[in-house]
């Protein structure tokens, strides 16, 4: 029987959209592609959430491969993400009170920078969980089991009392091979309120 639910972040409770985010930061249309590229599918986004590259280092690599006109863009994303909200996806605010008045246990396990604990308390229902770990803090990366390890360590859980909600087919793999069941989620709050019904948590079907 499941006592606690365990949800990711981006694409899950927030919408994540890094054209989006690159229009916001006032990158003009013609260089989107290439500032999504550099910016969101490079290695340094991914060393930043592991914790192990100094954000100065980040933006001075980044920008090294982009035009100068972007180097603003570059330290404005970096530098203050946290200070722009991100659009909730629709629903999962109120799943996530739903499941606090069923009095099941919510924590929230997330691929970030540790500018997350400053952005945090705009996160639709923050107040909510539990507990929070994330990946930067520890230079740790999901999928790999040593961070499902790490955060059943820390917060006391036990894998087989848990379900993972996240949108990465990888990381429910990551958490089930650490014994931690999982549902992929597909950007639907109601769908996976029918899925949440499947494995016996009684929230309501809309």
């Amino acid at each position: 029987m499941y006592r606690t639910l365990v949800f990711d972040m981006g694409n899950v409770l927030l919408r994540c959209c890094p054209p989006e985010q690159a229009a916001r930061e006032g990158v003009p249309p013609d260089d989107t592609d290439l500032f999504v590229r550099e910016v969101f599918q490079n290695l340094e986004w991914v060393q930043l959430d592991r914790g192990t590259l100094p954000l100065e280092d980040a933006i001075r690599s980044i920008c090294a491969r982009l035009p100068e006109r972007l180097h603003p863009c570059v330290r404005s994303l970096l530098l203050g993400w946290w200070r722009h909200p991100l659009p909730g996806i629709p629903g999962m605010e109120d799943l996530l009170r739903e499941l606090k008045g069923l009095d099941y246990d919510l924590y929230l396990l997330s691929n970030a920078t540790s500018a997350l604990h400053k952005y945090g308390p705009r996160l639709p229902g923050w107040d909510c969980f539990d507990g929070v770990l994330v990946s930067a803090d520890h230079h740790m990366l999901k999928p790999h089991r040593e961070i499902f390890e790490l955060f059943f360590r820390t917060f006391g859980l036990h894998p087989g009392e848990c379900l993972f909600i996240d949108d990465s087919p990888a990381n429910i793999d990551g958490g089930k091979q650490a014994g931690m069941d999982g549902v992929l989620f597909l950007g639907d709050a109601g769908r996976l309120r029918r899925d949440l019904a499947l494995r016996g948590i009684p929230v309501h079907q809309l």
